[in-house]
């Protein structure tokens, strides 16, 4: 996007464009959620209302243009959340695009073993933050499933995912190493015996 500053300029125009819309709007959105380019509305006034929504949207400027996508099967992803509108009431889980393989960094690629524990730590967290109580169980074994197609073993899975559930680390300092086998392990060692991590 250019510089560092065109993300904040972009997004502090979008929040504008945004006040500015919805005040003028003749009608309203229930839910209405934006990150960067995407958008989450809830609109229960009918589709001919969205449709009229939609066009007062894209003639407020003639560089901003939305398009939308209505919900199939009481279902819509926004971002990696699957939105289900089950009665009254929405439901969440993990979304995945129909060509998501499932493939992640290697246990036998050349990266610091953190790192490998890192994306499992990362991916079991953020299932834990998305999941609806009744998804969560099914989403960490798909999990499994993918960490072991991947090479890593049930003892990595088990102390990655067991790690720092709210736990801060006592570290003060941290330091940055290039993984070289057999000697960054080494540096490390020495490092957290001065407190540095």
């Amino acid at each position: 996007m250019g510089i560092p500053l065109s993300p904040v300029v972009a997004n502090l125009f979008m929040e504008k464009f945004e006040e500015t819309a919805l005040s003028t709007a003749p009608l309203k959105p229930t839910i209405w959620y934006r990150y960067v380019d995407d958008t989450f509305m809830l609109w229960r006034l009918g589709r001919e209302s969205l449709d009229i929504f939609l066009d007062h949207l894209n003639k407020r400027h003639p560089d901003i243009q939305f398009t939308m996508e209505v919900e199939q099967n009481h279902q819509l992803a926004f971002l990696d959340v699957l939105v289900s509108r089950e009665g009254n009431r929405l439901d969440h889980k993990v979304y995945r695009k129909a060509t998501h393989t499932d493939r992640y960094l290697h246990t036998l690629s050349n990266h610091h073993p953190s790192q490998k524990q890192g994306i499992i730590k990362t991916l079991t967290d953020r299932a834990r933050s998305i999941c609806g109580p009744q998804h969560l169980t099914t989403e960490l074994q798909h999990l499994e499933k993918a960490f072991l197609q991947n090479g890593y073993s049930q003892l990595n899975i088990k102390r990655a995912v067991g790690v720092g559930r709210g736990e801060k680390s006592k570290s003060t300092m941290k330091a940055f190493l290039l993984f070289v086998p057999w000697v960054t392990d080494r540096i490390g060692r020495l490092l957290r015996k001065h407190n540095i991590k």
